[in-house]
């Protein structure tokens, strides 16, 4: 089994109705004015310099949120489903990283948690795929899609990402 098998055994898939793609049904899968408080709070913990407002910010909305966590500026956990978004201890999300817990596809939408490991390192504009665990100590290259898993202090570049051996990291 890989660990894009795994990833996706971890989604839930959500059928929409309808003719039209799930994003069109966005209403039933979350109430609007939860979905637009979370965006206001994710906003300003967005732009906040505070790591501990940041942190305090995204607690409220049901982020759950480590001891010594850091978060960039325009770091951004999802808007619709925060909870779904785990950052554990002293772990950092750098300027301008996504955590998505959430697709919308044609005919369903899917949710998955989203779990970042103790001591990782996401780099700045990368983007987290719903239902990727980010396993302790690990690394994400800045501007990565993470669609896989990652393992425990594995390091990973690219679109998607993929596992960098020691001879690419000394070239």
């Amino acid at each position: 089994m890989t660990d894009e098998t795994r990833r996706h055994d971890r989604i839930a898939h959500h059928a929409t109705p309808g003719p039209y793609n799930s994003l069109q049904s966005w209403l039933d899968a979350k109430h609007p004015l939860r979905v637009a408080l979370n965006y206001v709070v994710i906003v300003l913990a967005r732009v906040s310099p505070s790591l501990r407002l940041k942190n305090y910010l995204l607690r409220s909305i049901g982020v759950t949120v480590g001891e010594g966590v850091s978060w960039g500026l325009e770091s951004t956990p999802d808007v619709f489903w925060p909870e779904l978004v785990t950052v554990e201890d002293h772990a950092i999300v750098g300027y301008d990283a996504t955590l998505l817990c959430h697709e919308f596809l044609q005919d369903e939408y899917r949710t998955g948690e989203v779990v970042v490991g103790e001591r990782a390192m996401i780099g700045a504009g990368a983007v987290v795929l719903p239902g990727v665990e980010i396993g302790a100590g690990a690394s994400v290259a800045a501007n990565s899609l993470v669609t896989e898993d990652v393992p425990a202090g594995a390091t990973v570049a690219g679109v998607p990402a993929r596992p960098m051996n020691s001879d690419e990291l000394s070239d």
